[in-house]
């Protein structure tokens, strides 16, 4: 249903809305917070390739989406290296990094495939705590420059999130072209019955990491985005609570859909960014949101998970379904 509507007419028409949604962005919010919700998409859009479309749950992903910022960061502001150079060694460092990774990791399965991409995850997160001349400890790595590209400054907010936005689009045209292809088909019978593309001949191990690495280097190039486009990379980039993030915006706006992590990023940014400054009145009793906002998105996620099992896109499309059977 999902590769179907890709390839549709409907689906050109959702792309179509939701890249004019991200060209309205930054004249709607702050460009900073545009900044951040494209390239969560983005970040999202790479975790579902591997979970939504491949079935494997990946609870380490933040060690590519904070170890290329953190790559990029170090050679921008310490090595004062060029921006392509930079984000260059940052794609080179992720892709290698998912090498290795997956193919540790692909040698399990469920809970024990999501445990050591967990460890090796928070392995990276030690390194990147304890080497504090490079990485700056609890400070995090701070770029005063972006630097330019082809000779245009990319220091102003608005002008490099559109760069953001073309590179994320290009990342989610590439994730669409892989889910259709034969190499999709491929990732799919493996997740609904892996024994049976086994028995086909299919090697699955190597298609499992060559998912694993595309996902991830896509996650690093999302990291990159973010880093940069804050200036700033800090351990909340590796630590698992962001691999969280991205396994809850997944499942919010539709696994194994494209579109739907989008949406879930999306939200998921909105509310982060927005609910601390939120006032809710019950009664004549106000209730200032602040600190309370894990206990709050917690609330409203566990709701989503309960009315929209398949997720907000996921619904949609199994209603259009629904209604189109005799």
């Amino acid at each position: 249903m999902t590769t179907a509507l890709l390839g549709s007419r409907r689906g050109v028409i959702v792309a179509v809305l939701l890249a004019a949604a991200g060209v309205l962005l930054p004249w709607i919010v702050y460009p900073v917070l545009a900044i951040d919700i494209v390239a969560f998409a983005l970040f999202a859009v790479a975790f579902d390739l591997l979970l939504g479309f491949t079935g494997l749950l990946s609870f380490g992903h933040a060690m590519f989406w904070g170890g290329a910022g953190y790559v990029s960061t170090i050679l921008l502001a310490k090595a004062h290296a060029p921006f392509p150079v930079a984000v260059l060694a940052a794609l080179v460092y992720a892709t290698l990094l998912a090498l290795i990774v997956g193919a540790i990791a692909i040698r399990r399965q469920g809970i024990y495939f999501a445990m050591i991409t967990l460890a090796l995850a928070q392995l990276q997160y030690f390194f990147a705590y304890q080497l504090e001349q490079f990485t700056g400890g609890e400070n995090g790595v701070q770029v005063s420059s972006r630097g330019n590209l082809f000779g245009i400054g990319l220091d102003n907010d608005k002008g490099f999130y559109y760069a953001v936005l073309i590179v994320t689009a290009l990342g989610v045209w590439l994730v669409v072209r892989v889910v259709r292809s034969p190499f999709g088909a491929v990732l799919n019978a493996m997740r609904e019955n892996e024994q049976r593309a086994i028995a086909l001949g299919f090697r699955v191990d190597r298609y499992k990491l060559i998912a694993f690495v595309i996902s991830g280097t896509l996650a690093g190039l999302a990291g990159v985005l973010f880093a940069v486009g804050n200036r700033l990379s800090g351990l909340d980039g590796v630590d698992w609570h962001t691999s969280g993030t991205v396994v809850m915006m997944s499942i919010l706006g539709g696994i194994g859909t494209v579109f739907g992590p989008i949406v879930g990023a999306a939200i998921f940014e909105s509310l982060d960014h927005f609910l601390p400054t939120v006032h809710l009145s019950f009664f004549g009793l106000v209730i200032e949101v602040g600190d309370k906002t894990n206990i709050v998105m917690g609330a409203i996620f566990a709701l989503c998970v309960l009315l929209f099992r398949r997720g907000i896109v996921g619904e949609l499309l199994a209603a259009r379904a629904k209604r189109a059977k005799p």
